[in-house]
């Protein structure tokens, strides 16, 4: 959580962006200290509350400003990247309508935000007038010189009322939008998997019964621990088949299309996208929600699941399972448990695979290998050279 969240580690593996991001980080979470201020004045009805710590409130004033500047020039270059460049990623059939708006609304705003805060030090004329603290928005303060003190006044409470308004709007705002990555990125990264990235859970009544299988000693019918019955299902069909862990993963998809932009199937033109994928989840489950909503607490049938209705069986089997979606993920989501707890569920509970895995299952079943040959005919290779 230290080096994904915190440090960015993964985010300046593409120096420009990650460095960009890194300043919007930062600005983010230090200019948000002077909201306390702002918020204090509002309530008690002062002016510059914390400017009694004289040097420190101005150098704390001073690297708001510098910082603002550099989100503006930052969330620029995002707009730019993303509607003049229109880079590939950003621009994939599934960034439609509320996915791709929601992008832009949340630059809007950030831009704004920045606009407004170095437009209220500007107009402050007393704070103006003690140049200290103001190393961006004393060059914004002579295009205001020329107007009378009243107007210059009512710009500066007009800036401060719209900038706090903002703010609040954006914090409603935030649950509803891609941008709730910001507080889910913390514990999603802790909760994430530390396990070696080829390594895949073993059902545990599945194992079981392999090794019943392979003992001839073992008793078929014993029952064992409790702990260990049969699932009441295997694999996952629909949201409520995944845990928590997987749901909070696509609640914290920024929809950056990284994952998409290094997987295989997707570059060569297969209908998965692990994006999807994750935004998908997160539709369906938005859905449930609503229906338990409606339903008074409890979930009425729909008719409807994940499978099929969101995500196809076509999608599924596009996977390689190579984890290049999920080692590229800034902030460890993990796309890949979900497409195979769904294989699992159409490979066990429906048997549905594609007639290349069913043969290799027949093979391994029958010869005890992938291929169609006899066990006892494994070596006549070593005799074609004859």
């Amino acid at each position: 959580m230290t080096l994904l969240a915190f440090g960015q580690s993964k985010m300046v593996r593409r120096p420009v962006v990650g460095f960009f991001h890194l300043i919007v980080y930062i600005g983010f979470i230090i200019i948000n200290i002077e909201i306390v201020e702002i918020v204090l004045d509002g309530l008690l009805g002062t002016h510059r509350l914390f400017s009694f710590a004289g040097d420190v409130y101005y150098f704390l004033i001073g690297s708001f400003e510098v910082l603002a500047l550099l989100v503006f020039v930052a969330v620029t270059v995002f707009w730019c990247r993303r509607n003049v460049l229109r880079l590939k990623r950003f621009w994939s059939k599934e960034m439609t309508a509320w996915p791709k708006n929601d992008a832009n609304y949340i630059l809007y705003f950030e831009m704004v935000l920045m606009i407004l805060f170095l437009t209220m030090n500007a107009t402050d004329v007393n704070f103006q007038n003690l140049d200290s603290g103001n190393p961006v928005s004393q060059y914004l303060y002579p295009y205001f010189q020329s107007l009378s003190s009243t107007t210059i006044h009512f710009i500066e409470r007009f800036a401060w009322w719209l900038h706090i308004s903002g703010i609040l709007v954006f914090l409603n705002y935030l649950y509803y939008s891609k941008h709730l990555h910001i507080l889910l990125a913390f514990p999603n990264t802790f909760y994430s998997n530390l396990e070696a990235k080829g390594k895949f859970v073993n059902n545990d009544a599945v194992t079981k019964e392999v090794k019943t299988m392979l003992d001839p000693s073992a008793d078929p019918y014993a029952t064992g621990d409790e702990t260990e019955a049969v699932p009441e299902r295997f694999g996952a069909s629909d949201v409520t088949d995944l845990n928590w862990v997987q749901l909070m993963n696509a609640y914290t998809c920024t929809e950056c299309g990284r994952c998409s932009s290094v997987c295989p199937a997707n570059q060569t033109g297969k209908e998965l996208s692990p994006r999807s994928i994750m935004m998908k989840t997160r539709d369906r489950l938005e859905e449930v929600g609503r229906n338990i909503d409606t339903n008074k607490g409890a979930f009425k049938e729909d008719g409807k699941q994940l499978l099929n209705d969101y995500i196809t069986p076509e999608e599924l089997w596009a996977c390689t399972s190579c984890n290049a979606c999920v080692e590229e993920c800034p902030v460890s989501i993990d796309p890949l448990s979900i497409i195979m707890d769904m294989r699992q569920y159409l490979v066990m509970e429906e048997s549905s695979a594609p007639q290349e895995l069913n043969t290799m299952m027949s093979n391994i079943e029958n010869n005890g290998a992938p291929w169609p040959y006899n066990q006892m005919d494994r070596l006549n290779w070593k005799d074609e050279g004859n």
